[in-house]
């Protein structure tokens, strides 16, 4: 192990030696970013460092660089870097530095997209809370207390990666950065007013101060002032414009799927719609395109936005939330990234001539002297066509782009998938409970109540209903508003606590008992039928914040909490109470919170009867990591809803019982036709989410302490384990397919002798081909993991399938009748696979 880390660190050394040995001119022309007085075609994906490891990071840039990527894009996030004013915090997940040098090492450049607005759906938009409490701001506008902490923060950063020469300029990875983000959507700059104008020209300038000696980018940002450029984000990009003729058409955020909330369905993104957003954007002069996001990844602790964005940040990526890699989205962009690749010396040299072949046709073509690359595209939605381009004839189906290099052969048409496809699936695992930790339990699990109401000595009064955010500063999700009243009589049968709020959670309990929770509000109001007693009754009602704003104008000043009124309607005299302006005492934050419950010490009962599905309570035991290296994830199916922490660090929010609604969904989406994130949904009628991300980093072999805290109420004995691995490997080509990109060569006679293929490649290295599970040459039918043979199938297809890829860790097989005879003739055939690899 010792020789295999030096090995590493040593081939580490090499690649920082190879960025840091020279230093680069980036600058930029019409066409094109200009490292070193070239033209450079710049396929990029953004991961962001904090919604995965530090142990995690070498793995998903390598898979980046393996996929076909040149350029990694991040995010910096203010609130993870600067908690508290002045004092900084780039260690660990942190480690910003770390991660530009990986990258860096890896032999790819970085976009660092500083903002420091970021959206991103994380929680307050990247911004720190502190930032609201200083006196006399406004946010993303002509406000000098905000510009000044913004020039600040901007500098700090461009300092640091200054400091460590992490700048091209300097011999670094950093091509690009960017200032501000999507201010300029319609929703946005033109709510500000005329204060809009004078910020987005102070932010170019001041970014532009800072001499970074590489171009600085506004996205979305029509008015963006020289020489800042001004892109692109959307799921398609192909008909933007730059704001001026000197700049090149540059795509920041082309979304490869979208994120998941709680109560929400699982959108997805079809690969042949990336596959063809991404072509039609080359086709179209763009030089520079984005995935958002390449690796989506897990919003760990309190970090998502939304507010009710899920833990879960996997986007449909084509590398998924565990680090896997997501078959045939990643295969399928692996090869139009390499078809494009093919085209980059045309498509550097000049701007492209785009031509009619036909209604929703239309030819485009780079040609420099004996230079030639062109795209054909049918952007009709239902037909498939034949076109005359060159002289030669071209099927496009509809929806897609073909590539040809040379302006004559098609080295890959976007519709068409040449790549494998995979079964992903997680396996439950024996909950390996440390018996000699567990203090006597018997069920594996101790307990603590957290205490109703006010239990805290920083608890205070104050009259009338205090918005919470800025009650809270958002160092907690949950907020106590406590009162007690004196009734003269219990009420009645039909009495109701009315409560108007601004949405996200609100338990109500009187004298301490749990009479109704509201979730999403409807309207901002509840109504809870309750029992009150004669005399004293205490009414604590517990506010919760599910991720702060993190879009919208002026999202900053969006609040949360209890506003009123809140009072008892339906009492025995008709009559009603209003408790609004009186006075209420409010707790911020757990008593568990302060007692530190969340790394296992305290105090915690052990031997007594576990309490199971009740409100308001911890939980605690110890377990042993499960086996084996695949990802590691939890099943938290029987509990409500909380947070859970793995030896003290937050693996964020859950919250299965949390259900999508039952319709919406569609087994098989469409691709054909504009996208949007409600076209292609997954998962209806059932939790949003119940399965949660553990990094294997964060687990020892054995003694691992899970702590949870469970609001409404559940059971931790339900609670399992899961690993995550792939199930199966599939792979469906047709024998009109183009032979695949890697074949393609400058003799294009030979490229195209070779005709379609079958590739099959195990996942990890120290896998083989273990069986064969289904093969068919003929008409088959259905999707991996349900082939079916159609009316026509060849009987030789297993016993071939079997001869050339069992025992083998990859295997190509040609997709024509010399490889299995014609069992139809006359019919168009296609071979399917499924394999297993162990």
């Amino acid at each position: 192990m010792r020789t295999i880390h030096i090995l590493f660190l040593f081939s580490w050394f090499l690649g920082v030696l190879a960025y840091t040995s020279f230093c680069a001119n980036v600058t930029y022309d019409h066409r094109a970013l200009v490292i070193d007085g070239k033209r450079r075609l710049l396929i990029s994906g953004s991961i962001h460092y904090p919604r995965s490891t530090p142990e995690m990071w070498p793995d998903l840039i390598q898979k980046s660089k393996d996929g076909g990527l040149n350029v990694i894009e991040t995010y910096v996030f203010w609130n993870k870097h600067e908690p508290v004013r002045g004092q900084y915090n780039f260690e660990g997940g942190n480690d910003l530095v770390k991660f530009v040098k990986l990258v860096g090492a890896a032999g790819l450049y970085v976009h660092l997209r500083i903002g420091p607005y970021v959206c991103a759906e994380w929680n307050y938009g990247g911004f720190p809370l502190w930032l609201h409490f200083i006196p006399g701001i406004q946010f993303r506008t002509d406000n000098e207390p905000f510009k000044r902490e913004m020039q600040r923060f901007t500098a700090k950063i461009v300092d640091l990666m200054k400091k460590e020469n992490l700048y091209a300029s300097q011999g670094g990875p950093i091509i690009l950065s960017q200032i501000e983000n999507e201010y300029g959507n319609s929703d946005i700059e033109p709510r500000y007013g005329p204060a809009a104008i004078p910020y987005v020209k102070w932010a170019a300038s001041m970014a532009i101060s800072l001499n970074t000696g590489v171009p600085w980018v506004m996205c979305q940002q029509a008015d963006a002032p020289d020489p800042i450029i001004n892109t692109c984000n959307g799921f398609y990009c192909d008909q933007f414009t730059p704001n001026s003729n000197k700049k090149p058409k540059f795509w920041t955020e082309n979304w490869s799927g979208w994120f998941r909330s709680f109560g929400g369905a699982v959108p997805y993104r079809p690969v042949e719609d990336l596959a063809f957003a991404v072509a039609r954007f080359f086709q179209r002069g763009g030089t520079l395109q984005n995935y958002y996001m390449y690796h989506g990844g897990t919003n760990f602790d309190r970090t998502s936005g939304g507010p009710f964005i899920s833990t879960s940040y996997d986007y449909d990526a084509p590398i998924d939330e565990y680090g896997i890699i997501r078959q045939p989205k990643w295969g399928h962009l692996k090869d139009v990234h390499k078809a494009i690749m093919l085209c980059e010396e045309a498509l550097l040299a000049t701007d492209p001539q785009i031509k009619s072949l036909g209604p929703n046709l239309e030819a485009a073509v780079y040609q420099a002297g004996s230079t030639c690359a062109a795209f054909l595209a049918n952007v009709g939605t239902s037909s498939d066509a034949t076109v005359n381009f060159n002289g030669n004839s071209y099927h496009l189906p509809a929806w897609s782009v073909s590539i040809l290099p040379d302006c004559k052969n098609v080295v890959l048409n976007t519709a068409k998938v040449n790549s494998q496809s995979t079964i992903s699936s997680f396996t439950k695992e024996i909950f390996k409970e440390d018996s000699d930790s567990l203090e006597g339990s018997t069920s594996g699990w101790s307990w603590t109540s957290e205490p109703v109401g006010i239990s805290k000595s920083d608890a205070f009064s104050k009259v009338g209903l205090l918005e919470q955010i800025n009650t809270t500063a958002d160092r907690s999700d949950y907020l106590w508003y406590s009162l007690s009243i004196n009734l003269d009589d219990g009420g009645g049968p039909q009495t109701v606590l009315h409560i108007e709020s601004l949405g996200h959670v609100i338990h109500a309990f009187i004298n301490g008992k749990l009479a109704g929770s509201g979730v999403r509000v409807a309207a901002k109001k509840l109504d809870v039928p309750v029992t009150l007693v004669a005399g004293k009754n205490t009414i604590d009602l517990l506010s919760l914040t599910v991720g702060l704003q993190n879009y919208g104008a002026f999202f900053d000043t969006w609040g949360a909490g209890i506003t009123g009124p809140v009072r008892l309607n339906g009492l025995k005299n008709g009559s009603s109470l209003d408790f609004s302006s009186q006075q209420w005492t409010y707790q911020v934050g757990l008593q568990g919170e302060k007692l530190g419950l969340s790394d296992g010490s305290g105090k915690w009962n052990s031997g007594s009867t576990l309490p199971k599905n009740q409100p308001l309570i911890w939980y605690k035991t110890s377990f042993a990591a499960p086996s084996g290296n695949n990802p590691v994830a939890i099943d938290f199916t029987g509990m409500g809803k909380g947070e859970a922490w793995i030896n003290g660090q937050s693996i964020g929010r859950f919250w299965p019982t949390y259900i999508a609604p039952k319709s919406g969904c569609n087994e098989a989406c469409d691709y054909r036709g504009s996208y949007n994130s409600n076209k292609c949904l997954k998962n209806c009628g059932k939790p949003s989410q119940s399965i949660y991300h553990v990094p294997r980093s964060w687990l020892r072999p054995s003694g691992n302490t899970l702590v949870l805290f469970e609001e409404n109420g559940g059971d931790p004995t339900q609670i399992t384990f899961a690993t995550r691995q792939i199930e199966s490997l599939c792979a469906h080509v047709s024998d009109s397919h183009p032979p695949p990109v890697d074949s393609w060569d400058a003799d294009t006679e030979s490229g195209r002798k070779l005709g379609p293929a079958l590739s099959l490649e195990c996942p990890n290295p120290d896998q083989v081909i273990s069986s064969i599970k289904f093969a068919s040459f003929g008409t088959p039918r259905g999707t991996c993991g349900n082939f079916n043979h159609g009316r026509c199938s060849s009987k030789r297809a297993l016993s071939i399938i079997q001869k050339a890829c069992v025992g083998s860790r990859s295997c190509n097989i040609g997709v024509s009748i010399d490889t299995f005879g014609d069992p139809c003739r006359g019919v168009a055939k296609s071979l399917a696979v499924e394999a297993a690899c162990t």
